[in-house]
């Protein structure tokens, strides 16, 4: 499944902040079985590569899995040899977009301001991640959406829930990165699918 397919049928991007790799398996489980077909592991996680090493071999038909907190080339470098696909930063860091589009990956680099935006567009990348988006607001994406190429994908990511999806959608965001709304260290999947579930039918109606 490629990116651009998995936030067309959902725009939620599962952030599993904290997962183990005994945990990767039956929480992607979850998160397809409520719909949600993309997934993001921070490189801060216990053992990141190797959950991300088994996500990715287990689901990688049905699900676009990659690593977050991706700080440099060598961090890019170590996510594609797992799998991923999918790299997402909290910074924009041209080395690091640079190094995911030679590897065939999809960056997704934080940004606040569209001198960072444009930076980023640049240097190859087409999906752009508000952070920490709840300091900014959905006015600031309108803003911006006013002067970004339409080819852009941006992202809201931190402090976002059910709750305000529809107002950042009405903004022009166009995918939500979910933290802790969608999982949190020890929970069980069953929590994870009722938290996904929610997210999922909150995002069903956007359209």
């Amino acid at each position: 499944m490629m990116l651009a397919e998995a936030l067309e049928a959902c725009p939620v991007v599962a952030i599993l902040r904290g997962v183990r790799p005994d945990e990767i398996l039956g929480a992607a489980a979850a998160l397809l079985e409520a719909g949600v077909y993309a997934v993001e592991v921070p490189l801060n996680s216990p053992e990141a590569l190797e959950s991300l090493r088994r996500v990715s071999r287990a689901f990688e038909d049905r699900m676009v899995c990659g690593a977050g907190a991706v700080l440099s080339a060598e961090q890019v470098d170590a996510v594609a040899d797992a799998g991923g696909r999918l790299v997402v930063s909290p910074n924009t860091c041209i080395e690091v977009v640079g190094r995911a589009v030679q590897r065939g990956l999809d960056p997704a680099p934080g940004f606040a301001t569209a001198s960072e935006a444009f930076q980023a567009i640049a240097a190859g990348a087409r999906h752009l991640k508000l952070f920490p988006a709840v300091t900014y607001g959905p006015a600031h994406v309108r803003q911006l959406r006013a002067v970004m190429p339409p080819e852009a994908v941006l992202w809201a990511v931190g402090g976002v829930g059910p709750a305000s999806l529809a107002e950042w959608w009405a903004a022009g965001a166009r995918a939500f990165g979910i933290g802790s709304e969608i999982y949190r260290p020890g929970q069980t999947p069953r929590q994870t699918l009722e938290k996904a579930r929610q997210l999922v039918a909150a995002a069903a109606a956007l359209h």
